[in-house]
């Protein structure tokens, strides 16, 4: 899906309203465009405008991820417009969006588990939650998705172990 440019123009105060550029449910401001422009310069190893699976993988491992080949090669694949094995800007831009589109999700599906709001989903919560949902689940099953789930061992699950999970970074999952 190719972004959308907004051209500048002014609001109802006579001010100028700087040009926006919308990748499915995002917008990115100029400063972000920017920004990911400057990434992608860098990920661009050889400066030939178009990032690689294999630049991709050298960028990311700078950056301490670990993906495999299959990862990479499927990252590339969900934002190669035109199909070339390389990801050109506005691709790049989109994948971007992705990634923040994903990232508000699973913060919004956390917030649901997080009743309390204080950062942390407790079992009292998973249980309500899955209540809520129609599951009925022993104590020994909750706590069996709670130590599954708890990665540091302090008896409840973070934003970082959640979307982790959600995102199947955990314990070695790849969830499709």
């Amino acid at each position: 899906m190719e972004g959308f440019l907004k051209k500048k123009s002014e609001n109802s105060d006579g001010k100028e309203v700087k040009k926006k550029k919308m990748y499915g449910d995002v917008e990115f401001t100029e400063q972000q465009l920017e920004e990911f422009k400057e990434v992608f310069h860098e990920f661009d190893i050889d400066g030939d405008g178009a990032i690689t699976v294999e630049e991709l993988g050298t960028a990311m491992r700078r950056l301490g991820e670990r993906p495999t080949d299959k990862e990479l090669q499927d990252m590339v694949a969900e934002v190669d417009q035109d199909e070339s094995g390389s990801i050109d800007l506005d691709e790049f831009y989109q994948m971007m969006a992705n990634r923040i589109s994903e990232t508000n999700k699973i913060r919004q599906v956390f917030n649901v588990f997080d009743k309390d709001q204080d950062g942390y989903i407790s079992s009292a919560e998973l249980t309500t939650v899955m209540l809520d949902l129609g599951e009925h689940l022993t104590e020994d099953e909750i706590d069996e998705m709670m130590r599954w789930a708890d990665k540091d061992g302090d008896g409840k699950v973070g934003y970082q172990e959640f979307s982790a999970l959600m995102s199947g970074r955990s314990r070695g999952m790849i969830l499709d």
